[in-house]
């Protein structure tokens, strides 16, 4: 099986954190959401995987190195920003005449993706789109489909809070129903090629279930993602709670609640008190600071007696000693 991994977005609502990280290699738990994304394909049968991106595309380049096996990474360079669906489109003829996979490499999910493929193969389907049942479908807007599963219609985000099945970012796609669209335009996959091949009555279907599913987009569910880890709600991946990464050193009389982690080096002061609270690499945090629902970013240094809820610092800041942050985004300069 080969997968088309989409790494190519901003991550604007994550900022400051992807100021100089793009969001699919920002620290998870352990490693990059970008190495989660990967295992998991591997785990499910996916040998190949193609990516692009033009945003801090150098950035990719030692990850992709560090990867050892499988899967094989073909990095395709994106002249200028294509999109979710022109970003597919252009890697078709490295991806020949099978059904492949194309995801965000943004989301953290336990999706079975062979039961994705076998219901693709048992209807006949052109493309399956991976479905996710929320509370609150605002955010995300609703998948309309038949008693059948075919999916009839994308609407837009609804005004008022309505539950139902949205677009989960996992297709199964294939490459003949894409072929028309032209491999070097800027092409929407949600609004524009699967509302086409809907209205050209191309069988496409949805494919739900109870899987684990968040898009990490945000710095909530960003620290959401964190504390799900370490609670065991992610099938395959076990964590100790709280997370103390390697060579990290915690003063004995600083106090840790179980939803945090420490990144690799960090340093955590005497009297200190974490809770909900994710640290990146190398991050200071120094004596009697408080920090609560609330992330700091790689090689920053939280001076004593500051205090931190829910709030986000950028990577290399430093908060001056009894500083309050309060619902406070804090980039660098």
């Amino acid at each position: 099986m080969k997968a088309v991994v989409l790494v190519g977005g901003e991550g604007t609502r994550l900022r400051p954190l992807t100021e100089t990280t793009p969001k699919p290699l920002l620290p998870l738990v352990d490693r990059p959401i970008l190495d989660h994304v990967l295992d998991h394909l591997v785990a499910h049968g996916v040998r190949e995987v193609i990516m692009s991106s033009p945003y801090l595309e150098a950035t990719f380049h030692p990850f992709i190195r560090s990867r050892d096996g499988v899967p094989s990474i073909t990095w395709v360079t994106e002249r200028k920003p294509l999109g979710t669906g022109g970003a597919i489109v252009s890697v078709l003829d490295l991806l020949g005449d099978e059904p492949f996979f194309a995801l965000n490499g943004d989301i953290l999910t336990d999706l079975d993706l062979r039961g994705l493929r076998t219901s693709h193969d048992t209807r006949s389907a052109a493309v399956t789109i991976a479905l996710h049942e929320v509370d609150d479908a605002r955010a995300f807007g609703l998948v309309e489909r038949e008693r059948d599963g075919r999916v009839t219609a994308f609407r837009e985000k609804p005004r008022d809070s309505v539950p139902g099945a949205i677009n989960a970012g996992t297709y199964l796609l294939d490459p003949a129903a894409l072929r028309s669209w032209n491999p070097h335009t800027t092409i929407s996959i949600e609004t524009e090629i699967f509302p086409a091949l809907i209205g050209r009555d191309l069988p496409v279907f949805g494919f739900g279930g109870d899987a684990y599913w968040l898009d990490l987009g945000t710095p909530e569910q960003y620290l959401r993602a964190h504390i799900d880890l370490l609670a065991g709600k992610v099938s395959g991946r076990v964590y100790d709670a709280p997370w103390i990464g390697p060579g990290a050193s915690i003063h004995p009389e600083a106090r840790l609640g179980t939803w945090v982690v420490v990144g690799e080096g960090g340093e955590i002061g005497g009297g200190a008190g974490l809770d909900e609270a994710v640290l990146l690499p190398d991050a200071v945090v120094g004596e009697d600071v408080v920090i609560e629902r609330s992330i700091v970013g790689p090689g920053a240094v939280i001076g004593g007696g500051a205090r931190l809820l829910d709030a986000v610092v950028g990577g290399g800041v430093r908060i001056a000693a009894g500083e309050r942050l309060e619902g406070e985004r804090r980039p660098a300069g």
